[in-house]
């Protein structure tokens, strides 16, 4: 459990309205959903998911990099780097073998025999929604474990769109749903205590000064 006394501490550097700011957004927060995108060439389009997490509440974004190894593109992120948790993959089957080990079914969004459409999808089971590459789409090692198929509807000669805004699209469709369910898709206590700990920290400028001051104390305590 993490610790409610460093909390207090830390949440002592921060103003009011940014403590309140911090309990309502989390109150949106969810780990019901995980999004995972893999080995996306553009590196904007990373971010781009990534700020589209952070807006709709998801709160965990997996990154597959087997094939571009890139950084955050902190400018179309506009800072959504600091409130999304992002886990960095070496390999497809070590991203399937971390979600499935948290329970989350594996979704591979894209068209298939046996897919459904976005307002069919079954928001009640625990998912990991797996976004694939911008030409070759999700690779054939998703594809085989999926325990499931999404696709966005489209009535137009396109037969597919971007990345990030097929992300975008079906990120806020299931977690609007999702909040007016009555699925129990809302953070733990544990977990709730755990982010305004790792929020504090990224609000506070100096926070390893801030750090070494609390934790100085406690030894010598």
């Amino acid at each position: 459990m993490a610790d409610l006394a460093y909390l207090e501490y830390l949440e002592g550097f921060l103003t009011d309205n940014r403590k309140e700011k911090f309990l309502k957004i989390l109150a949106n927060r969810t780990n019901h959903f995980t999004i995972a995108i893999e080995d996306v060439y553009q590196l904007h389009n990373t971010s781009a998911v990534m700020r589209s997490c952070e807006v709709f509440g998801i709160q965990n974004l997996h990154v597959i990099e087997e094939k571009y190894g890139k950084r955050v593109d902190k400018q179309i992120a506009l800072g959504a780097q600091k409130w999304v948790d992002i886990s960095r993959h070496e390999s497809v089957g070590e991203c399937l073998a971390k979600v499935k080990s948290q329970g989350y079914k594996i979704i591979a969004t894209t068209p298939h025999e046996d897919d459904c459409l976005m307002d069919d999808f079954d928001i009640t089971q625990k998912s990991a929604l797996f976004f694939g590459t911008e030409i070759h789409g999700l690779s054939e090692e998703v594809l085989r474990q999926a325990d499931g198929f999404l696709k966005i509807p489209m009535v137009g000669f396109t037969e597919s769109l971007n990345i990030s805004v097929s992300a975008a699209i079906i990120i806020q469709n299931i977690t609007e749903r999702l909040r007016k369910s009555t699925v129990d898709w809302q953070l733990s206590a544990e977990e709730l205590l755990e982010k305004r700990i790792d929020w504090s920290r990224n609000s506070i400028k100096d926070i390893k000064r801030i750090e070494a001051r609390y934790f100085g104390s406690l030894d010598q305590g």
